[in-house]
């Protein structure tokens, strides 16, 4: 990936030498890539971190967001045509994991390319998921949602100017989530990895366990202290088991 294919859906932070592999981030509903800024040089100079920018925010705050996870995967996927030389793993957490599914399996289908790695954090099986109603509420209930998760989000829409900004992004992000509907999992060609938090409010570990049914390559489960954004927390602890997985790829 060169300066000449940059990306408006990619934050880049190149290594200095050809990568021997990059890790793409997926945010969760109503995340930016600025929520993986701390990554960027986590994984080791051979190790080069690509973060979504979803529409709506941050640099993109202009764009309408949009509704649809599929969209999401097909546009995405498509952006990473020029990043296909080198192996690519895939990090998404909460919505940002059923996206990276989705863009899993579309490298598969249409550019006959297996991930690396595909690692889901906070999300249920795609047989297991659930409907979800906050995005067809009223703001305060939406912001109610928000602040029972946690995570930086909630600290952010305590400011009501920024709330403005950001609001239709999470509505968005959240109407996207409640209409992708359970489906029975289609086989994953790639390993997987599973993290959660033992007090997530909303997907207990053996839901993000069931992802082994699809993951016929292996599947690993960490779980690790804290919430739904356990991450924050126990960044570091997630960044090392995460920066081993990846250093395992190259001795495959």
């Amino acid at each position: 990936m060169t300066q000449a294919t940059e990306s408006i859906w990619l934050r880049r932070y190149p290594t200095a030498a050809p990568p021997r592999l990059r890790l793409l981030c997926l945010p969760h509903a109503g995340g930016s890539a600025g929520f993986f800024h701390g990554w960027g040089r986590a994984f080791g100079e051979d190790v080069e971190v690509l973060a979504v920018r979803y529409p709506g925010r941050q640099e993109r705050i202009a764009e309408d967001p949009w509704t649809r996870l599929e969209d999401l995967a097909d546009a995405i996927t498509a952006e990473l045509t020029p990043c296909l030389d080198t192996p690519l793993a895939l990090f998404g957490h909460s919505m940002g994991a059923t996206v990276g599914y989705e863009i899993a399996l579309r490298l598969a289908q249409r550019h006959g390319i297996a991930p690396a790695l595909l690692a889901v954090s906070c999300r249920k099986a795609p047989h297991l998921l659930t409907p979800r109603t906050a995005a067809f509420g009223s703001d305060d209930e939406l912001l109610a949602e928000v602040g029972r998760m946690g995570g930086t989000d909630a600290a952010l829409l305590a400011d009501e100017d920024l709330r403005e900004l950001v609001l239709p992004a999470i509505r968005a992000d959240f109407r996207a989530v409640a209409g992708y509907a359970p489906r029975p999992g289609v086989p994953l060609p790639c390993p997987v990895a599973g993290y959660v938090g033992d007090g997530d409010p909303d997907v207990a570990p053996d839901e993000v366990a069931a992802w082994a049914g699809i993951a016929p390559a292996g599947f690993d489960l960490t779980v690790l202290p804290g919430g739904h954004f356990y991450l924050v927390e126990q960044r570091e602890a997630l960044v090392a088991d995460l920066r081993a997985r990846l250093s395992a790829t190259a001795r495959r």
